[in-house]
């Protein structure tokens, strides 16, 4: 067993396009969380900012899963972030459109 043996020699990297996507997708975690929260708070009643976060987390999250999808086709690279970044996006994007279609009257 050498010294060398313990350590794995690649060219692969994370992709940045995947870790800002996950990025994007966090906070538009925390932004539906808070919009949600603070909602609750004020007695059920929304307010025109907590609709604006949540437009601008769907935005966010779109934009995230454009840029984890991109960089999910990029050869030899590791694609933890960009599968994470699809996953996280996806999961933002489906819970603000139900918001969206509660408060609109189409679910409930």
């Amino acid at each position: 067993m050498s010294f060398l043996s313990k350590y794995k020699f690649t060219n692969k990297r994370h992709p940045l396009k995947a870790i800002l996507s996950v990025n994007l997708a966090l906070i538009g975690i925390v932004a539906l969380f808070l919009s949600i929260y603070l909602s609750y708070r004020s007695g059920g009643e929304g307010n025109a900012r907590y609709a604006a976060a949540l437009s601008l987390s769907f935005l966010m999250s779109l934009a995230g899963l454009v840029l984890a999808l991109i960089s999910r086709t990029e050869p030899d690279r590791y694609y933890l972030f960009p599968n994470l970044g699809i996953i996280l996006n996806t999961l933002v994007i489906l819970a603000c459109g139900w918001i969206f279609a509660l408060g609109l009257g189409w679910i409930g």
